[in-house]
């Protein structure tokens, strides 16, 4: 494997259909996709500043490397890329990717990142920025800190753990997520979705968790959440009070206590919810 120390890259496609290539302490600076339809390509301490750096690659090494405001679009259609202890300060830096693997990664501006990617792990993971993760599917998350609403659109197959999302509609349009022992605060969580489940999980949401197909709580505790589940199939355990329950369209919900309960038989048929209070 050739490798590369301390270079000055400049120039559109400065290293095109690369391959076997090791690169240390480089520069990729004025000149769009540098690294386009390169493979097995490992790249340490080094700084990308121009857009599209890896598009159309795979096989990919990258660790203690920057990705500047400008490398935005920076890897899209790539296959197999692990990205470790980097700090990314673009936008939009993957997309259409698969096969990714996230350690200790800092996303200063998160926003319309990681979209419509497959077979997701992450470890460690900061992220601040609107639309992080959408139309994503097979994901495996442990200690992400997320602030960005509208997260997670449209995802499936999404595990998630030891989490803080700070983040307004997140998991809208979603099947098959599950969250463990995560914090989570944001409006109208979960709209729309099918089978979500939160386990051991705190919770802050107003109209949280409506218009849901089979929504499971376990050990959950509900904080400032008000007019929960409305429209939603349920099947909640809750340790803790709820401020305010409306129009539940079915299943159990286990609470504390429930200071507000709105039931409206207009709207929804009562007796196909339980409601338990201790």
């Amino acid at each position: 494997m050739m490798t590369i120390r301390q270079e000055f890259f400049e120039g559109e496609r400065s290293l095109f259909g690369a391959r076997e290539l090791e690169i240390y302490d480089s520069i990729f600076d004025n000149g769009e996709s540098p690294l386009k339809e390169s493979a097995n390509i490992k790249l340490f301490g080094s700084m990308f500043k121009w857009k599209y750096p890896l598009w159309y690659a795979k096989d990919i090494y990258v660790k203690d490397c920057t990705f500047f405001d400008m490398a935005r679009a920076g890897i899209w259609y790539t296959k197999n890329i692990a990205i470790e202890n980097c700090v990314a300060e673009a936008p939009k830096l993957l997309r259409r990717a698969e096969g990714v693997k996230l350690t200790n990664v800092d996303f200063v501006n998160a926003a319309e990142t990681l979209w419509h990617c497959r077979d997701v792990d992450m470890k460690n993971v900061s992220a601040r920025g609107d639309y992080f993760a959408m139309n994503c599917a097979d994901m495996r998350i442990d200690g992400l800190r997320l602030v960005g609403n509208y997260s997670f659109d449209g995802g499936k197959n999404i595990e998630i753990r030891n989490s803080q999302l700070l983040s307004k509609d997140a998991f809208w349009n979603g099947e098959n997520i599950t969250v463990y022992d995560s914090f989570i605060s944001g409006e109208y969580l979960g709209w729309n979705s099918k089978k979500l489940t939160l386990i051991n999980c705190t919770i802050e949401s107003l109209q949280g968790m409506c218009y849901i197909d089979d929504l499971v709580m376990r050990n959950c505790k509900l904080i400032n959440t008000t007019l929960a589940f409305e429209y939603s199939t349920v099947d909640a355990e809750i340790n803790s009070k709820i401020d305010s329950v409306i129009n539940p369209s079915g299943g159990i919900i286990r609470a504390e206590r429930i200071d507000e309960l709105i039931l409206e038989k207009d709207k929804i048929d009562p007796t196909k919810s339980k409601i338990i209070v201790a």
